[in-house]
């Protein structure tokens, strides 16, 4: 059975190309499910959205999955369908643009539930950069600069396992899909009239490469704060107990922090304990723990201590600039600048001084030199540095001239 919402009453005063009159769709059956993606199959590109929790569990649990076109609003419901071989059917099919905010979180979703990544994808907040909108925008914050629409944020910490969703909540996650078709018809429209379309495929594919969400137990270390702090048996031990929590937290779908916090390893890895009541000792292990897993913890103490760590990551060292390099990255960011007005973009976007200081001792592996900054400023930069290119003042301005 259906349940039918009507739209949110904003999208009729924003875009006319959108038939705000069509029911949002509430999917809640293998039928409707079918007939749905069926529909929006026909599609060249549908809007996406999900809605999830991740609070108790160390892979997020999809409870809602928004998508819409220009003629379909839907919202499907994938804790009440036992099937929803549709609907992925319909998110791996490579002649349809998914076209989502942000995508990261979303893609995560679907490649731990698929094992792969849906492709190709738009994504509106790395295409916001190439309009001159700020680097990282919300998607709140982007309907109201491009629609001039507000959007309600009363449901945005809502339990969305909770079942049955009232009114407002579909409504509410509705609207996520409702102004991105809207959002990203004006986009297409701007990038397309710039030139810039194309500019964007390589920032988009990067997007479906599985390393991006894939956590290897190995690596798990890296993301535990003052590892740096650490070198020796103690580095060793911290890099096997964070691959071992790591590991089980994934067996378990449980976050990791849940199992053992990071100050904890920590600790063990600085106090190095080899007994039962050593390792009692350490501050803020939970008597629980210790009962349950406490000889295991002790064995990858004792493993661990013997063995080389692996190497910390190199630290990004800010090398001291002369005179003629502090001048030549100030000449570099007048061409970030001027670039950037000319493109009715911030410069920041384009580069930052940080990368110029890089770039002025000899370092090219800037984001400036490559992907479509390439074309708008890391040309203009490159000539610089060779001779090829200058700024002078031209009746009282400052201008770029061969």
């Amino acid at each position: 059975m259906k349940s039918r919402v009507t739209s949110s009453p904003h999208a009729a005063q924003t875009c006319k190309r959108l038939n705000t009159n069509a029911d949002i769709r509430y999917i809640d059956s293998s039928e409707s499910l079918r007939q749905t993606c069926a529909e929006l199959g026909a599609s060249d590109w549908i809007a996406l959205d999900t809605e999830f929790l991740r609070e108790k569990t160390y892979y997020p649990k999809l409870c809602l999955v928004q998508i819409a076109t220009p003629e379909v609003v839907a919202c499907i419901d994938p804790l009440a369908i036992d099937d929803l071989s549709p609907l992925f059917e319909l998110l791996y099919n490579e002649r349809i643009t998914k076209v989502m905010h942000a995508a990261r979180q979303d893609m995560e979703i679907f490649y731990h539930l698929r094992g792969a990544l849906p492709a190709p994808v738009f994504d509106t907040q790395i295409a916001a950069l190439l309009l001159g909108y700020a680097d990282q925008i919300g998607y709140g914050n982007l309907v109201k600069e491009v629609l001039g629409v507000s959007l309600d944020k009363l449901h945005t910490r809502a339990d969305w396992s909770l079942r049955p969703l009232s009114a407002e909540q579909i409504r509410y996650a509705a609207d996520d899909v409702v102004y991105l078709v809207q959002v990203y018809q004006q986009m297409i429209g701007k990038l397309t009239t710039r030139g810039r379309l194309d500019w964007l495929t390589e920032d988009f594919e990067n997007l479906t490469r599985a390393e991006l969400y894939s956590n290897p137990p190995a690596e798990a270390w890296l993301r535990v704060r003052a590892a740096n702090r650490l070198k020796g048996p103690a580095l060793a031990v911290l890099q096997a107990l964070a691959g071992w929590r790591e590991q089980l937290a994934q067996d378990r779908d449980r976050p990791r922090g849940w199992l053992l916090r990071d100050d904890i390893l920590i600790e063990i890895a600085r106090h190095l304990p080899k007994s039962p009541a050593a390792l009692g000792k350490i501050r803020g292990l939970p008597e629980r723990t210790l009962q349950k897993h406490g000889t295991r913890l002790l064995a990858l103490v004792a493993e661990a201590r013997e063995q080389s760590p692996q190497p910390l990551p190199k630290k990004e060292f800010r090398q001291r600039l002369s005179q003629s390099q502090e001048a030549l990255v100030d000449v570099m960011m007048a061409v970030v600048r001027l670039s950037g007005a000319e493109n009715e973009l911030n410069p920041a976007v384009l580069a930052s001084r940080k990368q110029l200081e890089r770039l002025a001792t000899g370092d090219t592996d800037i984001d400036a030199l490559h992907g479509w900054r390439r074309q708008l400023v890391g040309e203009r930069l490159q000539s610089l540095l060779d001779g090829r290119l200058t700024v002078a003042v031209v009746d009282g301005h400052l201008r770029i001239k061969p």
